[in-house]
């Protein structure tokens, strides 16, 4: 199935009813890639803050603002340091569009499994390098991923989320849970439990990714890269639902 482009974000009033909504879902919008995604995301957060020595590297709020501190205090080394992971991040954006331009999708075809694609070599290459390589190198790689899978997947069904960082979702889902209490709304009510859905994915990412860091050290991103494979096999598994239901139509049309 091609990957499409991402629709427009209706009001809530033009939301449909979720069953048939939900069904025929682009995977990419969907909330079972959304999850594995946070899960993915919230599992390389803790991998890196385990693994070297205290640093998220998903999320470059952190590094702008100590920039500014560091730049502040004229420790220009130390305020340096923490420009390569921002870059990359910018790099990963630069990437995951390029994949989306028409020349290149002619050749990829289908840019967002391309994008996971990218994803799963990358952390497979990060798994290879040792722990007493400078955290730099990691941090900047797993800055890339990070910005190529909020670039490539930004939609959850019909509401702009974020599968690497979680403040946004935590907005998104306490309003839409205020707004059905409030107004009845049974369409936010149905978004905030698709966002809950997604930060718990995150929170059990974080834990699964401290442990599994302790256990196996740095070779604990591979298994992050095998649920991004998993990933994959839900665009195999939905193009051969759809391609069995137009075989289905067809008899019925005969």
């Amino acid at each position: 199935m091609p990957d499409p482009t991402p629709p427009r974000t209706p009001t809530t009033a033009e939301e449909p009813e979720s069953g048939s909504m939900e069904q025929a879902l682009p995977t990419s919008f969907s909330v079972r890639l959304g999850v594995l995604l946070a899960v993915v995301g919230g599992a390389l957060d803790a991998y890196t803050f385990v693994s070297r020595d205290g640093v998220f590297a998903n999320a470059q709020t952190g590094n702008i603002v100590l920039l500014g501190v560091e730049a502040a205090k004229r420790q220009w080394w130390q305020a340096l340091q923490h420009v390569p992971p921002v870059l990359a991040f910018l790099v990963g954006v630069v990437a995951a569009e390029s994949l989306r331009r028409p020349r290149v999708v002619a050749v990829v075809r289908r840019p967002a499994r391309s994008a996971l694609v990218l994803e799963i070599l990358v952390l497979v290459g990060v798994g290879f390098i040792p722990g007493r390589a400078p955290d730099t190198l990691v941090t900047v790689l797993i800055a890339f991923v990070a910005s190529v899978q909020v670039t490539s997947f930004r939609t959850l069904v019909d509401t702009a989320y974020n599968s690497t960082m979680t403040t946004g979702n935590l907005r998104t889902v306490m309003q839409s849970a205020y707004l059905a209490a409030m107004e009845r709304d049974s369409a936010a009510a149905r978004r905030a439990r698709r966002f809950a859905a997604v930060i718990c994915g995150f929170l059990l990412g974080a834990v699964g990714g401290a442990w599994l860091t302790a256990v196996l050290g740095t070779h604990a991103v591979w298994v992050m890269s095998a649920l991004l494979v998993v990933g994959l096999a839900l665009f195999l598994h939905d193009e051969r639902v759809l391609a069995r239901r137009a075989v289905g139509r067809g008899c019925r049309h005969a």
